[in-house]
């Protein structure tokens, strides 16, 4: 019954959690024992949950699955290109580790990030180290991504030393390593003014990040602004994918 305590105050009664999800979370937990009697009930033989090994989850059954949806668009979008592409070797520098480890079983993948992963992988390398500072000589990688990264930089949230420049030092940082004729891939917050989300991150005009990527050419541009994902800039909020390559 520890549990099932512990449950009750965790999850129903945090507090800051507003009326309307104490509700939402009391009908939950109400569903999870009309749930539990039912298993009892029809289990004939056989053994039946301990109290102590109850583990309620309450907020999983939604009528819909929850994702983070400028990463389930810019994750599949930048996957689709590198593969597509097919370097000899790729460089992630900072993305989400589940886009990158499951890019190394198909391309040859090293990660750089300012945090080690607590976890390995045959297939994937990883390189402590950090975006405005990277273990690289100049132009030398022909395939580099970093999507939903530079907009962090020098804002202190993941431990990264205060920087009101942050972001420009690891967009050039980033450009500094990409061989002529190598790809970048990057993706950052968008908005109708360059504004601080302190310490959150950055966003920023397109015509602002165009200044910031230049001289590279942009191959091509994706947007994602609320649900919705494709190839026009629309105004407020959003983010943008942008594929740049190096001049020759």
């Amino acid at each position: 019954m520890i549990h099932i305590a512990e449950a009750v105050r965790d999850t129903l009664w945090p507090p800051r959690l507003g009326l309307r999800a104490r509700i939402f979370t009391f009908k939950n937990l109400l569903k999870f024992w009309k749930d539990y009697h039912e298993y009892t009930r029809l289990t004939k033989s056989g053994p039946l949950p301990e109290y102590k090994h109850i583990y309620p989850c309450l907020g999983d059954n939604t009528g819909e699955t929850a994702i983070e949806i400028s990463y389930y668009y810019q994750d599949a979008w930048a996957f689709e290109k590198i593969v597509t592409k097919h370097p000899p070797c790729h460089l992630d520098v900072g993305s989400h580790h589940k886009f990158v480890s499951l890019l190394s079983k198909v391309v040859p993948t090293t990660m750089v990030d300012l945090r080690p992963l607590p976890v390995k992988l045959d297939t994937l390398k990883f390189k402590e180290g950090t975006i405005v500072n990277m273990p690289y000589e100049n132009e030398s990688m022909p395939s580099v991504s970093s999507l939903c990264v530079v907009e962090h930089i020098g804002l202190g949230r993941y431990g990264d030393p205060i920087d009101p420049l942050g972001t420009e030092r690891a967009v050039n940082e980033l450009k500094r390593i990409v061989q002529p004729g190598g790809d970048l891939y990057i993706s950052v917050p968008l908005d109708d003014a360059n504004r601080i989300y302190f310490n959150a991150h950055r966003a920023f005009t397109e015509e602002y990040l165009n200044q910031l990527f230049a001289p590279f050419d942009i191959c091509e541009r994706r947007y994602i602004f609320g649900n919705c994902y494709g190839d026009k800039l629309q105004p407020g909020f959003g983010t943008g994918c942008y594929h740049l390559r190096r001049p020759l």
